[in-house]
């Protein structure tokens, strides 16, 4: 009889503090099969901080031998063992090694959980100020400047709050190019050592924080930054409503979504746009 697939397990760790880990974390450490962690001597400080002793095999499981440890890792799943994903901090899988070995376990329908606990990209929304009802979480921005500006600039007119991650080191150069691509006034947070000694969040508009970074920057950086006003540079003469409203069903949009399109975009009642499209209406 074949042996019934094991667990995946992906660990939240602390992005600062140890006292933040989840309490389940050490538990698992203590009794998973296989512990993959991303840096071997991060783990063993870690088990070290949390008294803790990994009874399991350790591997090491990093962005540059990912793909070829991958098969070994669902090989041990697949006969039952219980493996255990960890990165230097935060969840696997987001913006760190895990997204192959999970896509892996699942298609092998192998089951696949986690310990919840610390991500520095909810932290850092949630201590922003910015508005956390919608939001996007973009990464690491490309190193070369000619990428990183087409990417942003493709991001110019997304309404939704943006998270990104960036290297110390280049947090000037990704805020320049964030006030080129979005405009200088748009509001922003740099959030610098989430839950460490030293942390610091530092917020205003993102010409501002160009400067401020321009002193340099230490430490790990998360950057959050409001979505574009839907309203912005929008005309709300009876002209560019009608011209609006065309636009949108030229493009296929029914009659009605149109109408509800351009009028939310423009900030007015629908009822206002209706009138001026049946020409029951003109705006004063």
């Amino acid at each position: 009889m074949a042996p019934s697939t094991g667990v995946l397990v992906l660990a939240a760790t602390p992005i600062g503090r140890v006292a933040d880990a989840p309490p389940r974390l050490a538990e698992e450490l203590a009794t998973a099969d296989v512990v993959a962690a991303e840096d071997t001597r991060r783990l063993r400080r870690l088990t070290g901080d949390l008294g803790v002793t990994v009874s399991g095999r350790v591997v090491s499981y990093f962005e540059g031998n990912e793909t070829a440890r991958t098969p070994a890792l669902l090989e041990a799943l697949l006969n039952g063992e219980r493996v255990l994903l960890v990165t230097d901090a935060g969840m696997p899988s987001v913006s760190d090694p895990g997204y192959r070995l999970v896509a892996a376990a699942v298609e092998h329908d192998v089951t696949v959980t986690a310990v919840p606990g610390p991500s520095a990209v909810l932290t850092a929304l949630a201590v922003s100020g910015l508005p956390v009802d919608r939001f996007c979480f973009e990464g690491f921005l490309p190193r070369k400047a000619g990428e990183r500006a087409r990417r942003l600039g493709a991001l110019a007119s997304e309404e939704r709050t943006m998270v990104f991650f960036e290297a110390p080191h280049r947090t000037e150069a990704a805020l320049g190019a964030m006030a080129e691509a979005f405009g200088s006034d748009r509001p922003a947070a740099v959030c610098r050592e989430l839950t460490k000694t030293h942390e610091e969040v530092r917020r205003g508009p993102v010409g501002d924080l160009v400067t401020w970074a321009a002193d340099g920057v230490r430490g790990e950086v998360t950057i959050v930054v409001q979505g574009a006003d839907p309203t912005a540079g929008i005309a709300t003469d009876a002209d560019s409503l009608r011209a609006a409203v065309a636009e949108l069903e030229a493009d296929g949009t029914s009659r009605k979504e149109a109408i509800a399109e351009a009028a939310r975009r423009a900030g007015v009642p629908k009822r206002e746009v209706y009138n001026l499209v049946h020409g029951a209406g003109e705006r004063a």
